[in-house]
Formats: structure tokens, C-alpha cells, sequence
């Protein structure tokens, strides 16, 4: 076994140093986003995107601010406690990176903290792509726009679950 794993055959050495041998070109800049949105917004400069993931719908509001992101009245880091939840809710932006540039405002229910999150994360995409036409390419690059349309299989008739059955007795 090789002692560094950028020595090993098996990995290439281009995947392991992404970051040092990408040219300039293909590292990522922050998009210009338009001042004034495409859209019309709402009586409260609001433009709106829902997300929905599994059993979870979230209603989105973004306007131009200073990065204030609260779900539910609270901010992201109190109301998701997994990293992971977490940095789904910031992947839009930071794709984009424009972390700055909005106040969003989440109202989500249903489901479990995942779906939250996942939800949230369509429906701030799917605001951002209302609000500048432009931010669509990026964020279709990055899969943020991409409805998950899986669901939880229902429960059988004649059986303990979806898939699970009754022990069968040959006797």
C-alpha cells in the first residue's frame, strides 16, 4: 500500500489537487446580480419561491439585504442542528456567492428536519431564479432547481409496512 495517497496509481492526481492545478478561468466568481428583479415584488419588496421535499413545503421570501436568513422566526443555525441541514440551506448562495445580498425569510412544515431543508433549498433557489433570470444557468449547473420528487412508499393492505410482510409458517 503506498504511504501518501497521491502517490498511488489508482487516484488520479488532478481529482486529489482540484484547487491548485484548475485554471483561472474555471474557479468560481460571484455572479452579478441585477439590482432591481425581473419579477414585480409584493406589496413588501418580497419576490416568493415554494419548495417542496418529501412531506415538506416551504414558503420562500427574499428581498435585497444584508444576509439575514430565519426559518420560522429563528435563525438557521438554531432551528437546523445538523451541519448538513445547515449547509443545504446555504448552497444556493453559496454557488452563487452572494451569502450578502438577501434577507430570506422561510416559513416550512411538515415532514422532518432533511425534508426541511431540502425544501428550503428549492425554494430559495427557485426565489433567486425569480428575482434574476440570469441565476438560472448556475443554478441548474449545481442541481438546485431540480424538484426530488421521492416520496415514502405506502403501507400495503394485509401487511405490517410498505414492504415488509408477515413471517410465513410453512406449518
Amino acid at each position: 500500500m503506498a504511504e501518501n495517497q497521491n502517490d498511488s496509481p489508482l487516484i488520479d492526481p488532478n481529482v486529489l489537487n482540484k484547487e491548485k492545478t484548475a485554471p483561472e478561468s474555471e474557479v468560481s466568481e460571484e455572479v452579478s446580480v441585477a439590482t432591481k428583479p425581473a419579477a414585480k415584488p409584493d406589496m413588501g419588496g418580497f419576490i416568493w419561491g415554494t419548495g417542496r421535499r418529501k412531506s415538506s413545503v416551504a414558503r420562500v421570501r427574499i428581498r435585497v439585504g444584508e444576509g439575514n436568513v430565519m426559518i420560522n422566526q429563528q435563525k438557521v443555525d438554531d432551528y437546523f442542528c445538523k451541519p448538513q441541514d445547515r449547509n443545504a440551506v446555504w448552497a444556493p448562495l453559496n454557488a452563487l456567492n452572494i451569502k450578502d445580498h438577501f434577507d430570506i425569510f422561510v416559513n416550512v412544515q411538515g415532514g422532518g428536519t432533511t425534508g426541511q431543508a431540502g425544501a428550503t433549498m428549492l425554494g430559495i433557489a427557485r426565489a433567486l431564479a425569480t428575482y434574476d433570470p440570469n441565476l438560472v444557468g448556475p443554478l441548474r449547473d449545481g442541481g438546485y432547481l431540480t424538484r426530488d420528487s421521492r416520496m415514502v412508499e405506502r403501507k400495503k393492505p394485509g401487511q405490517r409496512g410498505a414492504r415488509r410482510r408477515f413471517q410465513f409458517s410453512k406449518r
